[in-house]
Parts: C-alpha cells; sequence; structure tokens
C-alpha cells in the first residue's frame, strides 16, 4: 500500500486517476531498470521526493502534471522512507546527490554519454572532471548553464533539448534546484525518448566543492535537514517549518494505508 502523499490525490490524467508515488524500491531494481533503458536507448525521467516535495505538490498543479510524467520517482527524505515502512512499503533511501555515483558508473559500462545541466560553468567544468576521474570510461559530452530566469519549458530549453539528442546522450544530470529541474524534465521527455533525465539538485555542487555536504555520519542518524537548517537558517527555516507541519497527516495516511492492507483478502 502506498502513502498518499496528497489530500484527495486521486487526479484525472488522461481520464486515468494517478497519484504521485514512490516507485523505485531499491537502487539495484533501479539500476536494472535503468541498464535496460541504456541498452535500448529508451528516455526515462526521475525524480527524487522529499517533504519539500510534498509540500511544494500539494500547492502547485504545475509541480504535480510535472511529477506525473516522470517514470521513476525515489524516496529522497528519511521521513519519506519511514511512512513508507509503517504503510508496509518499504522503499530504500535514495538521494538523488546519492545517484550520480551509480549511474555514472552504469554510464560508463554501457557507454552511454552524459550531460550536465545547471548550476554555473566553472562548477559544471569541475563536476565533469571530478566525475570522469572518479568512473573510468564515463564520457560528459556536454554541460550547459543556463541563465538566471531560465525557463524550463522555454525556446532555450527547446534549444537544450535539440543539443542533447544531437550529442546523442543518453543521460543527463539535472542541476537546477526543484521545481525548475522536474519541470525541465517533464517538458524535455515529451520532447525525446532516448535521454534519460536524473533531478539531482545541489550534486553538482557537492562534487565539485562548491557546496558542503553535511558529514556521512550526520547523514548515518538522519540528521541532515537539521545541518543544513543550522547552516542556513534563515533560508530553510519556514521551508522545514512547513514540511513539519505535514507529517501529522502522512502518518495518518500511512497507518490507514497499513491498516487496510491487513483487512484485505
Amino acid at each position: 500500500m502506498q502513502v498518499e502523499w496528497l489530500p484527495n490525490s486521486g487526479m484525472m490524467t488522461d481520464e486515468t486517476p494517478k497519484r504521485v508515488a514512490v516507485t523505485v524500491p531499491s537502487l539495484d531494481s533501479l539500476l536494472s531498470d535503468l541498464q535496460s533503458h541504456f541498452e535500448s536507448q529508451q528516455g526515462f525521467a526521475i525524480a527524487t521526493l522529499n517533504l519539500d516535495h510534498v509540500v511544494k505538490l500539494r500547492e502547485d498543479p504545475a509541480f504535480r502534471a510535472a511529477y506525473l510524467a516522470h517514470s521513476h520517482v525515489t524516496a529522497d527524505g528519511n521521513p519519506i522512507v519511514w511512512m513508507s515502512r509503517i504503510a508496509g512499503a518499504p522503499v530504500d533511501l535514495l538521494p538523488g546527490a546519492d545517484l550520480i555515483a551509480p549511474l555514472c558508473d552504469l554510464a560508463a559500462a554501457t557507454n552511454v554519454r552524459v550531460a550536465l545541466l545547471g548550476s554555473t560553468d566553472e562548477t559544471l567544468k569541475a563536476a565533469a572532471s571530478a566525475l570522469m576521474s572518479r568512473h573510468p570510461g564515463l564520457d560528459v559530452a556536454l554541460c550547459m548553464s543556463p541563465p538566471m530566469g531560465f525557463d524550463p519549458s522555454g525556446s532555450l530549453a527547446d534549444s537544450y533539448i535539440t543539443q542533447l539528442a544531437d550529442a546523442k546522450i543518453g543521460l543527463c544530470f539535472l542541476a537546477l534546484g526543484a521545481p525548475k529541474q522536474e519541470l525541465f524534465a517533464a517538458h524535455a521527455v515529451s520532447k525525446t525518448d532516448t535521454v534519460g533525465f536524473v533531478s539531482i539538485g545541489a550534486g553538482l555542487d557537492f562534487i565539485a566543492g562548491t557546496q558542503k555536504r553535511a558529514p556521512k555520519l550526520i547523514r548515518l542518524i538522519a540528521a541532515e535537514w537539521l545541518w543544513r537548517l543550522l547552516t542556513n537558517p534563515r533560508r530553510l527555516g519556514l521551508r522545514y517549518a512547513r514540511c513539519i507541519a505535514v507529517l501529522p497527516q502522512l502518518f495518518w495516511s500511512a497507518l490507514k494505508a497499513r491498516l487496510s492492507a491487513r483487512r484485505a483478502p
């Protein structure tokens, strides 16, 4: 059973009810599926669900529509993992930043060309160099840094999509931040069926060293959110307060899903 991440989320899309759901149970299952996509040159889009996204999904119809256009959704955040377990649908924690290394290994092994889109030119150059050094055989063939005010479905976005197709890119990491990266991915998969898009937020900044991620021990005790809050309270204080506010409703939804599963014949 799945948690109802959105209240009354039986939205109609092409006359079929669809719900935002975590669709990736584990890293192994994701890599196995993506290997098939790479080998058949079939595109995809991966979104990483966290509490901030849940809040945005409830408020922004365009963001909801973009999420529903993604082929894969992972659990990015311990509360998403915990609620899924309560609901009886356990999933692994798979943040966007943690997907970069295994996907680069897979791309190198399958001779898939990679693109980086987002952040700054300096960050992209440093990240591309680091990734090719860490993953022998990886081909980071294209780096694109959109200007301020980038429209994820505008003419420049279409130009980027054309460049990806012309360069025969099979995997594109998007470091645009939410909701822009998810909006771009949804737009892009409607234009090309050969490129895989993965939204990774600040992942390239971590690799390039332009932002510092919480130490591994902090992440292991599920306190990365607190680390980020303490390092940037002015920007993140209200965001995290709104995330905490949805937890009681999500817990009740998860519990109802678990109880419904037990009552099912």
